[in-house]
């Protein structure tokens, strides 16, 4: 997580867990063979916005899934959705 991320949800508690679902939704799409060999990730949280009720463990991994998606996009090494024709 990035130095100073703040992030006000209760229980706080909690707030681990939901940061380990989205670290498994950015492993899952890292380690999707279509995208070869990736030899070294950094993942830096530097916002984060949870709500005790729609805050639950598979949105956080969807939205790790999907950051680690706009950043291979970012990089050139996985297509936009828009050049893939989705």
């Amino acid at each position: 997580m990035a130095e100073g991320l703040t992030v006000e949800y209760d229980p706080s508690e909690q707030l681990p867990g939901c940061f380990r679902t989205a670290a498994a939704g950015i492993e899952e799409q890292l380690s999707r063979p279509e995208h070869g060999v990736v030899v070294a990730t950094r993942v830096v949280l530097r916002q984060a916005r949870a709500h005790a009720f729609g805050s639950q463990g598979l949105a956080f991994k969807v939205a790790g899934y999907l950051a680690a998606r706009k950043a291979l996009e970012r990089s050139g090494q996985f297509p936009s959705r828009s050049a893939a024709g989705d």
